[in-house]
Parts: C-alpha cells; structure tokens; sequence
C-alpha cells in the first residue's frame, strides 16, 4: 500500500467567513513549529500588556459584556483582557473576524488561553449572518472546563464572501472570563496530489461519484480542489437542506397570526445558497437531503400555531402541513434555480428501527434518539405513503424519489424497508433505496461490520426489487483515535471489499456519494474514515478502491468561442473591460478567475480579453489592445 499516515487529528477544520481586504494587525512574521506548534504567517498577536482590547467586543444586541484589560490575572506578563458585567450565558468576549485583518478562502489557527474568575467552563463558539440576513450559531470547543487556565490551541478556521458580521466568541455561565496570548497565524496552503486518478473520472461511465459538503467547506481552497478533482458528479448539501435549516418558525408563526392559517408552514433556503449556488456557478447536480425525517425536525413542526408549547396536532392537520411543506419545498427551490439539476431527493429518512418496526413516539433527543414526532402524531410509519405522493405531485420530473436509511443492512430493517418499497413502488411513487452505508472496518476484517458478505447481501436483495440504488453516505471507520498504519491498512482492505460489492452491481447503482472527503472534518472525525486525511493526502483506502483501475483517456475540454474584447461579458466592448483585464492581471485574489470579488473577471471572460498573442493569457497588452480598439486605433481584435 501506498502512502502511510499515523499523524493524529489535533482540531477539526470550522468553516466561518467575512469578505474584506487583508492589513495585517501587525509586521508578519515566520512561525515555526517549535513555537507555535503550527506553520505560518502571524497575522495578529497580543498579550494585552499594551492595555489595547480594540479587536475584541460583547456580541452585541443584549449584550452586557464590558471589555477591558485587567492586572488581576495573566498567563504572561501583567495584563489579559477581562470580559465583566455578563449577565447571560451567550453573553462573552468576541473576536470580530470581518475587521480587515483576515482574508477570506484562506485558512488560520487561532489560540489562545482563557480563565474564568472562580471556574474555567463553557465552549467557543461561532455566529456570522448569511446572504439573506439571518444569523447562525455552531459550536467550535464544547465541555471546557478546569480550575485554572485552559490553552485553546490551534483553532483552525477559513471563511467565505457569502457570510458577514463574524465572530469568535467565549460563551458559558455568567462569571467574569479572561482571555491571554491570542495569536492568528495565517496557515500555509497545502498542494493536493495533482498526480492522482480523479476517483469520479475512472467511474464516470458506472455511476456519479460525490461527496456531501456544509457551508463552510466552500471556504477551503484545498478542499474544494479535492472536492473539484474527485468528487465534482454530484454534490449533497450535508445540513443546510433539512428540515430544521429550511423550515422558518417566525415566518410561519407571522403568517398564522395574519391569516389564521396553521396548515402552511413557511421556509427559506438562505442557509444552503452557498453551496447550491456553487452548484449552479459550476453545473454539478444536486441530491436533497432530506425532505421528512424525526431528526433535525423541529418540534414547533407538530404544534399548534407553530407554537413550542402547542398542543400536538391531529393526524390531518399534518397531512395538510406535510403536502403543504414538500409543495412549497419543490416550488421554492426549482424558482431560486431553475438550471440545477435536482436529481435525485430523500424523500423519507431513517424511519425503520434495526429490528425493523417504526420508531417509538415521543420527542428525539436527550437520549431518545429512536423516537419520532411523526409517530407521535400518526401513531405509526403511515407517514411515508402520503410523504411520497406529495414528493411526486410537486417535484420536478427528472427528480427520482428514494427511501434513505442507515443499517440498512440488517435483517430486520433490510426486510421491513423491502416490503415497504415494494408496496410504494406498486404505487408508483418511488424510485429507488438509499443505502447511507456508514460502515466500521475495526481492527481486523474479520471484526468489521458489517461484514463485505452482509453488505454484497443487501445489494442483492435492494437489486432484486428492480429500483435504483444509491449508495448516499458513504464512510468507513477505524478504532477511535488509533490512526495507527495497521488500523489504516484494515481500512483499505475492507473498503476495497465493499468498493468491489459496489462495483459488481453497478448496473443497479446510479451514484455512490461519500459523507465528506477529508477525515479533520468527518462527522466521525476521530474515527479517519474517509479517502483523505487532514493534510489533504489520499491514504490507502483510496489506492485500494483505485487498485487495476486505468486513467481514463483524457479528452481536451472544447475551447469555447471568444467573444474578443468582451472581458466582463456584458454583451459589449467599452473601456470597463480594459479595466477589468488590468485588475485581474494586478490583482488576482480578487478578480482573477477564482477571485473573490463579485465582479471578477470569469474563464469566458479571460478568453475574451486575451486579444493579444492569443492563448497566452492575459498581459497588460491585452488592456492596451482593448483601448486602441475603442480608439480605433487597431480595427478588430484579435489584434494582428
């Protein structure tokens, strides 16, 4: 095997963002790893021995946090800074990240050191505002807790120009915190493995090959380059289209209060637009995840007048939500993006128990994940037919429906999901079975379950029904923080015994999606089961999977007719496309191809303006050109 990795996940990789341009707080300096404990650039620094707290603030609003530099206790030195006057648990010291100092698609360590007066506890934390106006909070260091100080170390984050008003933040309890040695170090960015076969390109002619992404992958450069490379056939917008991201509990209470109606529950994808604007930018197709599940469901969904401490609603009344819901879902999405390609949709998630009965009913969470509010309300699965319907009623033609499940395997649920399909596709209203395919190689092949006979097994039995498959979540776990080589080896092993079961039924299979590419940023991150480790090299799961597998021929892409002169491609050529080569040429990272400017100049664009020697690409001669031939100085272009 190729390619040995036994580093060990130090933090997994946050995505936030701002969009400004870089002043660096302070004169750069190289930081080796001895001292920082990362490589990079330091972009800002301070002890507070100066007294300056400028860079930090409350967050705002009802905030009562007071910011200021205090004596009475520090790591280094004399100084910290001290957040005061906290008078609720969200209250805390922040970190502005859209201040000037950072720049966005780039990726940075943040440490620091923190302190509560009588008890270090809480977590760190992150909000900013998207596109449409509305606010996001996750969590970055959870359970922190000590008598004394406490290091965050090497907090990594990068962000993207589609979010504003970003901070870092403490948060936790009521008592005083302070905060010393904050450091921002501008991280190197990795090269991927240019070299390598593109895992989608060698299956293209099989099945789509993608990869599930959040909001905040879009902001690292070298993963969006693993995702473009070998994950570009389909995309899965991991958390940003489920329900509780799309249903919008204040806009549904408003138009309840306005019209007296309860049965039209409102929503908005401003969360997801980054990525299916991505998706649009760059033609990839999309697959919804997912439409009605008992998780990541509100429980405001089920109440009266929307309401948190409503009374549960009757079966009816849900019925007329759920129609309402999918019918607005669909209507919604194919309005904002008529050009994506929704291919494929979840319609029902997770909805059989391993034993193969519906879930229990009752709230899910607190330690009741089983349980279900459409049991709740239905009393049983007789959810998932009317569920069906209303996703064929109302979802574009070309969009097939599945039933997705995890354990999908065993023989209880793998029994109970068969019947079900086979009632529904006598019906006429489903298409095909996602097969989520969260899988744990252990230690031995031997231990691994399920077993590759298991898997082949469910393969064979989801291909009897003749609908399609889908393999949608695809991971493969090892021992918990044991990256050893051996557990690594175990991996490729078992991976190339199910990428073989996979395989051998590909005239069933239409897309094999993984859930994630690298492993920092897995949701089971401390178990490295993905492709790719943390430093974006492919271990050896992904030579195994890749083994006797020849590189397609590649084909040169078609050249695109140049409409020459036009660099901003708005229909004309006039002095603003001389300027937009010249700021392309002079300022790359904000308009060159991949800039992050909005008004940057795009691959047509560049064609277009290379009206000089042409094929070499843009020069200052080409800006020239352009001028001389609005001055009719040249008569066309090409200039000869």
């Amino acid at each position: 095997m190729k390619g040995k990795h036994t580093k060990k996940l130090i933090a997994a990789l946050m995505g936030v963002t701002m969009g400004t341009s870089y002043v660096p707080a302070m004169a750069p300096a190289t930081v080796s790893a001895e001292s920082a404990g990362v490589e990079g650039t330091v972009i800002y620094s301070t002890d507070f021995e100066d007294g300056d707290v400028s860079m930090f603030a409350n967050r705002g609003g009802d905030d009562t946090t007071v910011i200021s530099a205090s004596d009475e206790a520090s790591v280094s030195g004399d100084k910290a800074l001290l957040a005061s006057g906290r008078t609720q648990d969200w209250n805390g010291p922040a970190f502005q990240l859209d201040n000037g100092v950072l720049k966005p698609y780039t990726e940075y360590s943040i440490s620091f050191k923190m302190k509560g007066r009588y008890y270090t506890g809480g977590m760190v934390s992150m909000q900013y505002t998207d596109l449409d106006g509305k606010e996001h909070y996750s969590n970055l260091v959870q359970n922190i807790s000590s008598s004394d100080w406490v290091s965050i170390d090497d907090l990594r984050v990068s962000f993207h120009d589609m979010q504003t008003k970003v901070k870092i933040y403490v948060e936790g309890g009521q008592d005083d915190i302070f905060i010393d040695d904050f450091k921002v170090v501008e991280l190197k960015t990795p090269e991927i493995e240019k070299d390598l076969v593109s895992i989608s390109d060698a299956f293209a002619k099989d099945f789509k090959v993608g990869t599930a992404i959040t909001v905040g992958d879009l902001s690292s450069k070298p993963f969006m380059a693993l995702l473009e490379k070998h994950f570009n056939r389909t995309i899965t917008v991991g958390n940003e289209m489920k329900p509780d991201s799309v249903l919008d509990k204040e806009a549904s209470q408003a138009y309840f209060e306005e019209t007296g109606d309860d049965t039209t529950p409102q929503i908005s994808f401003s969360t997801a637009k980054p990525i299916l604007n991505y998706c649009q930018k760059n033609d990839i197709p999309v697959r919804i995840h997912t439409l009605v599940w008992h998780s990541q469901t509100p429980s405001w969904f089920f109440k009266e007048g929307f309401a948190d401490d409503g009374e549960w609603v009757d079966k009816e009344k849900m019925l007329q939500r759920m129609e309402n819901y999918i019918k607005a879902y669909f209507e919604t999405l194919t309005e904002l993006y008529p050009d994506v390609d929704f291919y494929a949709c979840d319609v029902v998630n997770e909805a059989w128990t391993d034993s193969g009965t519906p879930r229990e009913a009752g709230e899910p969470g607190n330690g009741n994940y089983e349980k279900s509010l459409w049991v709740e309300v239905f009393g049983d699965n007789s959810f998932i037919e009317p569920a069906f319907t209303f996703a064929r009623e109302y979802a574009p033609k070309s969009c097939k429906l599945y039933y997705n499940d995890y354990n999908e395997y065993m023989d209880g649920k793998l029994n109970a999901i068969i019947t079900m399909a086979k009632s529904l596709k006598e019906k006429g209203i489903i298409d095909g079975i996602g097969m989520q395919s969260h899988l744990d190689a252990r230690q031995s092949l031997d231990a691994a379950f399920p077993s590759v006979g298991m898997y082949n097994n469910a393969l064979d039995k989801y291909a009897e029904l003749g609908l399609d498959i889908q393999i949608t979540e695809l991971d493969v776990t090892t021992p918990e923080n044991a990256p050893t080589d051996a557990n690594f080896d175990v991996q490729a092993k078992y991976y190339k015994g199910i990428f073989d079961a996979i395989y051998a039924h590909k005239d069933s299979i239409s897309a094999v999606i993984w859930w994630g590419i690298t492993d920092d940023k897995s949701w089971r991150a401390n178990k490295y089961p993905l492709l790719f480790d943390a430093e974006y090299k492919a271990k050896e799961s992904y030579y195994s999977i890749m083994e006797g597998v020849e590189a397609p021929p590649v084909e040169p892409d078609p050249q695109p007719e140049a409409d020459y002169g036009d660099a901003n491609e708005d229909g004309t050529v006039n002095l603003s496309d001389a300027i937009l080569v010249l700021q392309a040429i002079g300022n790359p990272d904000a308009y060159g191809e991949n800039g992050t400017d909005k008004s940057h100049i795009t691959k047509q664009g560049a064609i277009n303006g290379d009206v000089v020697n042409v094929g070499d690409g843009l020069t200052n001669s080409d800006a020239l050109a352009i001028q001389e031939y609005l001055l009719k100085l040249v008569s066309e272009l090409p200039k000869k």
